[in-house]
């Protein structure tokens, strides 16, 4: 067995690539266009990723975009997508400068959430050892559900 990719719909195709690929930096690996069924795939996964392995390879997202609109509800059920980065605070910093709300900082210099244009919980975990608590993130209180 091997793990190949988690899905998600996705309601606003162009908010959802700015968050995905812009904001979060994630790689796009390919993209299917189905006339018929009247709906767009894009496979995602992270640089690291990709570089480690062939990009075919690389665990990725599926952003489903239906063509016809539909209302999408999420629960809490789902749980989270967790990506490590290399300075927890510098990638937040960096998501909140490109409008993204911070909902679980990270305080303990390990581990923050944000949500994609969606309501998709990502976990963001410091690789290796946390860093230092430091401000503004130490006093910084969450905001929403993460």
């Amino acid at each position: 067995m091997k793990y190949l990719h988690t899905m998600v719909r996705v309601a606003d195709l162009d908010a959802s690539l700015d968050f995905y690929i812009n904001k979060m930096g994630l790689v796009e690996i390919r993209r299917m266009e189905n006339e018929g069924g009247r709906f767009t795939l894009i496979f995602l996964a992270a640089d690291e990723d990709v570089e480690q392995a062939n990009a075919e390879k690389a665990p990725m997202i599926e952003l489903t975009y239906n063509w016809d609109p539909e209302e999408y509800t999420g629960g809490r059920n789902f749980g989270h997508l967790a990506y490590t980065v290399e300075n927890i605070y510098e990638t937040c910093q960096r998501l909140m400068d490109a409008g993204v709300t911070i909902n679980r900082p990270p305080r303990d210099g390990h581990m923050a959430f944000v949500k994609s244009p969606d309501g998709i919980s990502f976990e963001l975990l410091q690789a290796g050892d946390s860093l230092e608590p430091a401000e503004p993130w130490k006093s910084m209180e969450n905001t929403g559900s993460w």
